[in-house]
């Protein structure tokens, strides 16, 4: 799984290849393996010990979007989902038709939280469209393709469920 943490410019992979029996496991961190240890591990927190060095992680917040730990006495906000704007911009228009598609749709539940453009607005591929919350995450709804709004579909403050139309952009 990618992870990422804040301020720090490129996410990382990590994975645990092997299990090794008492609480041992080998495990990959950007291709790279290492011995893990787990000496104790609650709802509050984790110590291990990686490649014979201990280290101690507590829990503070988590949410489905982040989790803010303290290691080693450094506080540290993990982005569980670092990716999940490049996905939804993605798939935001009807696959398999490509730029002709009329409709841009919701490709998430969520709250609409603000609208960023107008009716009869001119738009190019990638201009953020509106902004939805869902699941204490904001993520921008971005243009699927150059064209002119025709009809928003939304309104502030409304809601909206997976595949709902968004807008019409000709």
């Amino acid at each position: 799984m990618d992870y990422k943490i804040a301020d720090i410019k490129d996410p990382f992979n990590a994975e645990i290849v092997k299990q090794l029996g008492n609480s041992e496991y080998l495990v990959k961190i950007n291709d790279n393996e290492r011995n893990l240890k787990i000496l104790n591990m609650s709802a509050r927190g984790i110590e291990f010990i990686l490649d014979q060095k201990y280290h101690k992680v507590k829990y503070l917040d988590n949410t489905t979007s982040q989790m803010k730990i303290v290691v080693d006495g450094v506080p540290i906000t993990l982005n569980m989902h670092n990716n999940l704007n490049e996905i939804v911009f993605k798939n935001s228009g009807e696959s398999g038709v490509g730029n002709s598609q009329l409709n841009l749709y919701s490709q998430i539940p969520g709250k609409v939280v603000k609208i960023s453009i107008s009716e009869g607005s001119e738009v190019k591929n990638g201009d953020v469209i509106c902004v939805l919350e869902s699941m204490k995450m904001q993520v921008s709804i971005k243009s699927h393709k150059d064209g002119v709004v025709k009809k928003i579909k939304i309104k502030d403050g409304g809601t909206v469920a997976k595949n709902d139309v968004i807008a019409e952009i000709e």
